[in-house]
């Protein structure tokens, strides 16, 4: 009977060290497999915007480089916060990642149970699609000087069309005017649509929609783009100068970033890095996105995360002057 007890113990013994190896080696196994299946991509707002429309260029050299396909599912509402949520508490697996926007900044302080940067993963920096300051031509401010002159003459009576509080537009004004020393009458729009045609009908005299509203309209001469608020000038816009050229650090924009929920395996966050940059670093992408007037300048992991967090505490007194900060505090 002891003899029976020793055979079993020791055969039991064998048996558990054996399965233990097994599953470290078929657990080392998938972690280099990956990714085995598809990736999905949340994109936290509805299909045929800007920010859609990147993604989806995005998203075929990057099934590429992980040679497996990225599927693009729209999941729109609340401002980006169904999409981010479900990206946030997903399994941090890889295989469900997302990006945020300049707005979702502003909605981590000013929204009830809104997703916040430590909630992500940061992958890469896709880029910043500038913002603009545009004025109606019948102004005749030429350039952005002349603005400045004007505005700080009469403070508050120029009108500025932006969109609702938090949102792209209306923090570039916001950054704008601290910038520039000037106070602007800040008239809110639901959207770049309505703006543009506020400005063009002279409700209001500037506006601060992205620079992608305003090209046509510049180039037809019935609107003037004062500078923009890109790291570089607008190949479709070489006579337009940068904020920056004119001595005024704003960076201002929709800015975008690739996110997957926190606690990512490194090395897994390593490989989805690794393919983002060879998929934003295609040059047939590089061609189509420049041709839409997106900014493309591709970051890693380490930089993106940096970047948006120096966006963070560059916008959070903004948000704060504006009585924006509700539900969270820095």
């Amino acid at each position: 009977m002891k003899l029976w007890r020793r055979n079993f113990a020791a055969g039991l013994v064998a048996f558990l060290a054996t399965s233990l190896n097994v599953a470290a080696i078929t657990s080392v196994g998938a972690a280099d497999e990956f990714p085995s299946k598809p990736v999905t991509l949340i994109v936290p707002w509805p299909a045929g915007g800007g920010s859609d429309t990147i993604m989806r260029l995005i998203a075929e050299p990057f099934a590429k480089a992980l040679g497996q396909p990225v599927v693009v599912v729209n999941k729109p509402g609340a401002g980006g916060q169904i999409g981010l949520r479900e990206t946030a508490e997903a399994q941090p697996d890889g295989y469900t990642i997302s990006f945020i926007a300049t707005g979702f900044l502003a909605q981590q302080y000013n929204t009830p149970n809104a997703t916040a940067i430590d909630d992500f993963t940061f992958l890469g920096w896709v880029g910043t699609d500038a913002s603009a300051l545009t004025v109606n031509a019948s102004t005749g401010w030429k350039t952005l000087a002349d603005f400045v002159t004007a505005a700080k003459a009469k403070p508050g009576s120029i009108r500025n069309g932006n969109d609702q509080p938090g949102g792209t537009s209306f923090l570039a004004v916001a950054l704008i005017e601290r910038a520039l020393g000037v106070k602007l009458v800040r008239i809110p729009y639901a959207g770049d649509a309505p703006n543009v045609q506020a400005l063009l009908s002279g409700e209001v005299q500037t506006s601060t929609a992205a620079v992608t509203n305003m090209i046509d309209h510049h180039k037809a001469n019935t609107l003037r783009i004062l500078a923009v608020s890109g790291d570089a000038r607008d190949e479709k816009l070489p006579d337009v100068p940068t904020f920056k050229e004119l001595g005024y650090q704003i960076s201002a924009g929709t800015m975008r970033a690739i996110v997957a929920p926190k606690r990512l395996p490194p090395e897994r966050q390593a490989k989805l890095e690794s393919a983002f940059m060879t998929a934003v670093n295609d040059p047939k992408l590089r061609e189509r996105a420049i041709a839409l007037s997106f900014g493309i300048s591709p970051a890693g992991s380490a930089t993106a995360t940096s970047m948006v967090k120096a966006l963070d505490a560059e916008l959070y007194p903004v948000l704060a002057e504006a009585d924006m900060v509700k539900f969270r505090k820095r």
